[in-house]
């Protein structure tokens, strides 16, 4: 299994990005697909997550309003638009692969089926 994230990079603030998320070896269908993110020494984050049961879609507040999560399972792949992009945004972002959308209050801890390496994103005030 593989989960390959791209579209990182720097931007200034208010700027947008779009991450991208592709999949192989796994039954894209029945995962849910979500996005976090850490800063080194602080806490797993996370950002947004799309169901794969209902197509519900589920974001942190701090994004939820300027993030949009899509998912396409044709091409088993999850694009995450950010705009409105904020230095705080600052971060290396995982793209993760698992049976539910964890509730934000273990995604510090939750052991995902899968995840990607990660893609860095910067944001300049």
């Amino acid at each position: 299994v593989q989960l390959v994230e791209s579209g990182g990079g720097l931007v200034q603030a208010g700027g947008s990005l779009t991450l991208s998320c592709a999949a192989s070896g796994l039954a894209f269908d029945d995962y849910a697909i979500g996005w976090f993110r850490q800063v080194p020494g602080k806490e797993r984050e996370g950002v947004s997550c799309a169901s794969s049961v209902d197509g519900r879609t589920y974001y942190a507040d701090s994004v939820r309003g300027r993030f949009t999560i899509s998912r396409d399972n044709a091409k088993s792949s999850v694009t995450l638009q950010m705009n409105n992009l904020e230095p705080e945004d600052t971060a290396v972002y995982y793209c993760a692969a698992d049976s539910i959308c964890p509730p934000p209050s273990v995604i510090a801890v939750y052991e995902y089926d899968y995840l990607g390496q990660g893609t860095q994103v910067t944001v300049s005030s």
